[in-house]
């Protein structure tokens, strides 16, 4: 397993090394101070199985640069592993290809369970990303004005929209001009919101909400 681990912190870097030697004894890292230097990297003849980046490492262009990343490196995962926890910050990444969001803030169990659900094909999303930023919805919920309705986002209520119109996650991306990755964390935040289990429990229980 070769690995590409860009994170401007040495110490990070080792920490990671060894942390992910318990997911493969024989993996390679190929180590990486600065966004331009992990886009060489990816730039080059190497085949990487796994590539973690912080973000606001020198040279970070943007959320661009996990596209440009992609890109490049077509088929390998490429996970953000952040000190930010910012609902925003998580949607953004997802947006741009990023297939995972880990907060350095996470413990070991909790990496290394995203890393394998990684693996395994799905996508990792902190949970600050599905209960929302405690202001996310700040003046942006739109309840029916009934006591207790859910407070959701406008974009939520747009997904819950497209959610009530039968669309699939994909159509519901195309139509947003969102990744499906973020639409599976608006679904799941709708969901939680109104106390439901599954897509048809939620049309059900929002006919009230939605005009």
């Amino acid at each position: 397993m070769n690995i590409l681990i860009g994170d401007d912190h040495l110490l990070f870097r080792e920490g990671m090394c060894r942390l992910l030697t318990q997911l493969s004894a024989d993996a390679s890292f190929t180590e990486a101070g600065t966004f331009d230097e992990a886009l060489a990297f990816c730039q080059s003849d190497q085949e990487f199985d796994l590539i973690l980046l912080d973000l606001q490492m020198p040279g970070w262009p943007g959320f661009s640069g996990i596209q440009q990343i992609c890109e490049l490196q077509a088929g390998t995962p490429v996970v953000i592993v952040s000190a930010s926890e910012s609902q925003s910050d998580v949607r953004a990444a997802l947006d741009a290809g990023a297939s995972g969001f880990i907060p350095k803030s996470s413990s070991v169990k909790i990496m290394l369970g995203a890393l394998n659900l990684v693996f395994s094909g799905g996508i990792y999303v902190p949970p600050v990303a599905i209960h929302g930023d405690s202001n996310s919805t700040v003046g942006q919920g739109a309840s029916s004005g009934q006591p207790g309705a859910p407070s959701l986002t406008q974009r939520q209520r747009d997904v819950l929209r497209c959610l009530r119109e039968g669309k699939s996650n994909k159509q519901i991306a195309y139509e947003l001009g969102l990744s499906e990755g973020t639409v599976k964390i608006h679904v799941t935040a709708v969901m939680r919101s109104l106390g439901v289990r599954n897509r048809t429990q939620a049309v059900i229980a929002s006919s009230e909400m939605l005009p």
